[in-house]
């Protein structure tokens, strides 16, 4: 093509990249690779090839590891932790600057390296992926320098494994490895089994930045490896990132162990159109949310909301955006879509698409380059809200879309998902978007803007979309425990005794459901007696039918997450006044359960009140300084409806202690109080009903801990479980959560001092709260 055709035609001509340098470090390497364990790669073993998805080219032949490999690895791990945490976070953050140096100096390396292994586009390896790794790392250097003065009193976890997916695998790799190293913990990091070659170059990278040997170490090979690091009894933290089905397996195999987990899962995220918008932005901003990285995005705006008035135009406009896109050689600098990752995504992108029946497909109308895994842009419209296509993750070039009318079906709609990552607003009205973000159930929002990431915002989601944040300050929290070692806790067990004197009024303790004080639906109650044998009592015993009832309750209850902080501060303080008023009559009960501490408790208990009444209106969120001409909000925002297992050992302070936090930050509960000295708890809903709490926002159950837990960590409507029980039930909690990936916060059979700071606090507070990042673009 000469000159004058391009000016004629106007045409792009080809603007390859050279992979010269890249194909030669992979000789350098003998084209063979071993693992990266304790500061060296151990001779390549039996394995499998990674190959180019456009080509089909061989590049290398990987090591599939054994469970020797990943013993050693984690051996590895397990020896320089305690080193490389008392190294100080000035001694790990001149390591971490090292490397991000290095990323820099080898910057163009990694690009071309990253394109031939994941087939993405050189202009989004270079300009996008790899600038970002080295922010990761130049950001955590910071945040290692600043942990002894910032967070003095955490400390790192240990030895974390990490798996990544093969989407972003040199950004995925930053994202999990630099705030781990920056807080002084040490990893085993698996990367995907098709696109492991960056994360090889990444470990040549940590050699010549001087990082201690078994700081980092890296096994390869394909999800058999990725079971025995989740399994391995070495291992403090998991953090995962991939598919929901693979994060619910991990949630199952971790249950009880007491490891740490996050997980960063699929989504389905919409991506609303209102009518209002700067349509050709939309557009545009619509092609970097789907067709960026083939749509191999887990937060792809893939279901595309449209408004009734302007959908016909805003379709015609989109496709006739789509047939400009140009889909070929991924190393050409003018391409804007490569291949996808693997023939296996390949095949099941094609599968879902070609087994649609319904609306109308438009595809790109070109001619793909044999060979290779290429799939042209798709869009498929007309579809309803609950076909297939629009509920599940196809994480390939396709879009879906549906029209909507006003903004409250725009958020239903945008709702009516079983994830929630992120999502995308589009409107010239700024009052609409930032009216609409927060009702969005999803980690992240973007307004007019889309796929927006920077290392010091949080990013995240809910839902089936996992837990946990990468990036900020919140991101941290994951790679950091509090200070101390806590104590075993024992069972404890009820009292007992033998003869019972008739009383002269019967006192019948009922079950607090949605405000009002309700019997146990299967008809039971069980004798309380004092610790010196004495009858106090009869506590209901709560069923399944009593938890589906308090949770119906919790949910209809929802306008409670709407008030402001200072309303719940109020309320809270009066809980405080009403409690004060019956201290007396309290503090007798509890002496008369536990024979000692009555009057200490319930100060205590008044104290946590007046705590949380203060923190109601004072835990906010962040702007965070992100380098684009706009601002990152992260927003702290109720979890929703809050099962929590109350304390054996502390009857009256550690209801309040779940209670208080849960609904300071907007959260409805269900409470199940300490199962052996339950009459405290059934004497403190008088309280609650003298204290303006709606009905629903707080609901208090009785009965064994091990039968209830089930049912609350099963429960779909449930968002998360909390467990202080003296009883061995965090397994099952953790297990039974998987159903729907509810957040959990369980104790593993150790002890809390509810007396002391350990039993109040950010803690209680993190756990009582989503981070919810809104990235707000402005100016022209």
């Amino acid at each position: 093509m000469t000159v004058k055709d391009i000016f004629e035609t106007m045409d792009y001509g080809p603007a390859p990249e050279s992979a010269a340098e890249a194909l030669a470090w992979l000789v350098d390497q003998g084209d063979r690779f071993g693992h990266f364990i304790d500061g060296d790669f151990t001779t390549p073993g039996d394995g499998f090839a990674s190959t180019n998805p456009a080509t089909g080219e061989v590049l290398a032949t990987l090591t599939q590891a054994t469970q020797v490999d990943v013993d050693a690895a984690v051996t590895a791990a397990r020896k320089a932790q305690p080193k490389w945490e008392k190294l100080g976070g000035h001694g790990r953050a001149k390591h971490l600057y090292a490397i991000a140096r290095l990323l820099q100096k080898h910057a163009r390396l990694f690009a071309v390296l990253e394109t031939l292994d994941n087939g993405k586009p050189i202009r989004e390896s270079r300009d996008i992926d790899i600038p970002l790794v080295q922010r990761h790392f130049y950001f955590h250097a910071g945040m290692a320098q600043l942990m002894e003065a910032e967070l003095p009193d955490r400390e790192a976890l240990g030895v974390c494994g990490q798996i990544i997916p093969w989407n972003f695998p040199l950004l995925m790799l930053a994202w999990k490895v630099a705030p781990a190293l920056a807080m002084g913990n040490t990893v085993v990091l698996k990367p995907a089994e098709y696109t492991s070659l960056t994360a090889l170059l990444f470990a040549d990278i940590c050699r010549k930045a001087g990082l201690p040997k078994g700081v980092v170490n890296i096994v390869t090979g394909d999800g058999a490896v990725g079971e025995m690091i989740v399994g391995h009894p070495g291992i403090d933290k998991i953090a995962f990132t991939g598919s929901t089905e693979v994060g619910r397996k991990i949630r199952q195999a971790t249950a009880g162990s007491g490891k740490a987990l996050t997980l960063e899962l699929g989504g389905k995220s919409p991506y609303i159109v209102f009518d209002d918008a700067d349509i050709d932005s939309a557009i545009e901003g619509l092609v970097d949310a789907i067709w960026f990285n083939q749509g191999q995005v887990c937060c792809a705006g893939s279901r595309l909301l449209v408004q009734e008035g302007i959908a016909e135009r805003f379709i015609d406009k989109l496709k006739a955006r789509m047939d400009k896109l140009r889909v070929g050689d991924p190393l050409d600098k003018c391409i804007d879509m490569g291949a996808l990752a693997d023939p296996v995504q390949l095949q099941t992108v094609r599968d879902m698409v070609d087994g649609c029946q319904d609306g109308e497909i438009h595809r790109l109308n070109t001619q793909l380059p044999a060979g290779g895994c290429y799939y042209p842009p798709t869009l498929i419209t007309g579809l309803e809200p609950s076909h297939q296509l629009m509920q599940e993750e196809i994480f390939g070039p396709v879009l879906v879309s549906t029209t909507f009318r006003t903004p409250a079906e725009a958020v239903a709609l945008a709702n009516n998902t079983r994830y929630g990552l992120a999502a995308t607003v589009w409107t010239e009205n700024v009052n609409l978007a930032l009216d609409i973000a927060p009702k969005l159930v999803a980690g992240v929002v973007w307004v007019n803007a889309t796929n927006l990431f920077d290392a010091t915002a949080g990013f995240g989601g809910v839902r089936e979309s996992g837990y946990g944040r990468e990036g900020g300050w919140e991101g941290l929290q994951a790679y950091t425990r509090p200070k101390g070692k806590a104590k075993p806790l024992a069972r404890l067990e009820p009292f007992s005794g033998d003869k019972i004197e008739p009383e002269a009024v019967d006192r019948t303790a009922k079950l607090y459901i949605g405000g009002k004080q309700a019997r146990p639906d299967g008809g039971y109650s069980r004798d309380i007696w004092s610790k010196s044998g004495k009858h106090l009592g009869e506590a209901p015993i709560a069923s399944r039918k009593d938890i589906r009832n308090a949770v119906d309750a919790a949910r209809g209850a929802a306008g409670w997450s709407k008030t402001t902080g200072h309303l719940r501060a109020q309320i809270l303080y009066y809980i405080a006044e009403n409690l004060s008023a019956r201290a007396d009559e309290f503090a007798h009960r509890i002496d008369s359960l536990t024979g000692h501490h009555g009057a200490k408790e319930v100060e205590a208990s008044i104290r946590r009140l007046f705590t949380y009444a203060a923190w109601a209106d004072k835990y906010d969120g962040q702007a965070k300084g992100v380098p684009i001409r706009g601002v990152a909000l992260s927003m702290r925002e109720p979890v929703g409806v809050i099962g929590a297992i109350c304390p054996d050992e502390a009857p009256l302070l550690g209801l309040i202690s779940a209670m208080a936090p849960a609904i300071a930050m907007g959260n409805r509960a269900v409470l199940v109080a300490s199962e052996a000295m339950p009459l405290t708890a059934t004497d403190f809903y008088q309280v609650l009903e003298t204290s303006d709490v709606p009905a629903g926002v707080v609901n208090i159950l009785t009965g064994s801990h091990e039968e209830l837990a089930g049912t609350l960590a099963k429960h779909m409507d449930v968002d998360a479980v909390w467990s202080f029980s003296s009883s061995d039930i965090s397994g099952l909690i953790e297990r039974e959560s998987a159903g729907n990936l509810k957040r959990t916060w369980v104790n593993n059979g150790m002890a809390r001092d509810w007396m002391g700071a350990a039993g109040e606090g950010r803690e209680f507070l993190d756990a009582a709260t989503e981070v919810k990042t809104i990235w707000v673009p402005y100016g022209e």
